[in-house]
């Protein structure tokens, strides 16, 4: 809150929203790591954890956080256009 400035309710709301997001998507990862990540059915068909999803919106939501809060995770490129090649 204190590096980026995050004070009025608005910021305040979407900041613990995200980080909800956030607190929910490691709590998921850290079963997902405890079980694995897929299993066998009864029909002896490999299946996905029924977590998997959870994870993948939670980090949607945490991504979505820090976007509407004008806050990047990777430093911008000054370079236009696509990265070069050979």
């Amino acid at each position: 809150m204190k590096e980026y400035g995050v004070a009025d309710a608005g910021g305040l709301q979407i900041l613990a929203t995200g980080l909800e997001a956030f607190d929910a998507m490691r709590t998921a990862e850290a079963r997902v790591a405890a079980d694995g990540a897929v299993f066998v059915d009864r029909f002896g068909q490999p299946r996905g954890h029924s977590l998997l999803p959870v994870i993948r919106d939670c980090r949607a939501q945490w991504l979505a956080a820090l976007k509407q809060l004008n806050l990047d995770v990777a430093p911008a490129s000054h370079v236009m256009g696509r990265p070069g090649g050979r």
